[in-house]
């Protein structure tokens, strides 16, 4: 077993640009459910609508990508904003319930036959990614062992992270998000001294899902290709896994939890097929260690929560919601 080889590609997963995307997209659940206490199970749901609303943009009209990124953009705030007008002066549980059914709505939309023509159906859209690649300043050459376009797009995602996790960071350390953690311990105390919790909330929302349209796009852009069976509810599973291996209320814990999280799928996937293709497990095929894999790092999350549920980062006080 060639274990120079499975660390290798263990530490090259922490900064790949679906790391990235992970790392983003659990950043906007640390505004949604870490700083506001809004349970949103349909984070893949933004992603989607992120990754589709560049790619339909750019393939059916033609529009350069800034255009597009616009676009999604714009796709993310409207698909809060309905998410968020009939639920959020309702109970946390109604809003999970919502979201998770919007995200699977949202996946079955874009597969239905009828639609092919627009989104691809179940076999979604490929080649958009020129526009992007096309302002790749670096030229053709090796960048740390990566081409120029695995170099771009890993700058592009990173820098990303960077400079949404700054801004969420400002806006934790301002008035406006000292208010969010209030409506986070006690939504009602926040509301006998006047502030609009509604708005507030649907504030939140619409940042936090903004981030994970771009983690769509920063997620689909490496593989050129956008697909509705990558958007299924067990892609917010995995976001929620990074947010709780990092800390709920913190901006650096969802980058880390990301990291740690596919380091972690990288080992255990590398350690299990080095001992069946070395003959040591022969009770196993590589299909059911792929699977396995995902049971491993539930159980170390199971343990995590008990032993230590405020994740890498966080903060046990901040875990007494109301």
């Amino acid at each position: 077993m060639d274990f120079g080889f499975i660390l290798s590609s263990a530490a090259g997963e922490i900064f790949s640009p679906t790391t990235a995307a992970y790392a983003l997209a659990a950043l906007g659940l640390a505004v949604h459910f870490g700083y506001s206490g809004l349970l949103n199970f349909g984070q893949a749901g933004f992603m989607a609508v992120g990754a589709y609303g560049f790619a339909i943009s750019t393939l059916s009209f033609g529009v350069p990508f800034f255009v597009g990124l616009l676009i999604a953009v714009v796709s993310s705030v409207l698909f809060a904003l309905i998410l968020g007008i009939p639920t959020l002066r309702l109970r946390a549980d109604y809003l999970a319930i919502v979201t998770i059914a919007a995200a699977e709505i949202v996946r079955y939309v874009v597969t239905t036959n009828q639609l092919t023509a627009v989104t691809g159906s179940a076999n979604g859209l490929a080649a958009f990614e020129g526009g992007f690649y096309g302002m790749n300043p670096f030229p053709e050459g090796s960048y740390f062992g990566m081409n120029n376009r695995d170099f771009f797009i890993r700058v592009i995602g990173w820098g990303l992270v960077v400079v949404c996790c700054v801004i969420v960071w400002l806006l934790m350390r301002s008035p406006w998000g000292r208010v969010l953690k209030g409506i986070r311990e006690d939504e009602n105390a926040v509301r006998s001294l006047g502030k609009n919790v509604y708005a507030y909330k649907m504030q939140a929302l619409v940042i936090g899902g903004i981030v994970g349209a771009l983690a769509g796009m920063v997620f689909t852009l490496p593989r050129g290709a956008v697909q509705p069976a990558n958007y299924g509810t067990e892609l917010t599973f995995f976001l929620w896994t990074c947010l709780l291996l990092g800390g709920m209320a913190t901006v650096l814990g969802p980058v880390i939890g990301a990291m740690i999280f596919w380091v972690v799928l990288s080992l255990t996937q590398g350690i299990l097929y080095g001992l069946i293709e070395s003959g040591a497990v022969t009770w196993l095929t590589t299909v059911q260690a792929g699977q396995l894999r995902y049971i491993l790092v539930g159980i170390a999350l199971m343990l995590l929560m008990i032993f230590r549920p405020q994740g890498v980062f966080g903060n046990k006080k901040e875990l007494a919601f109301a």
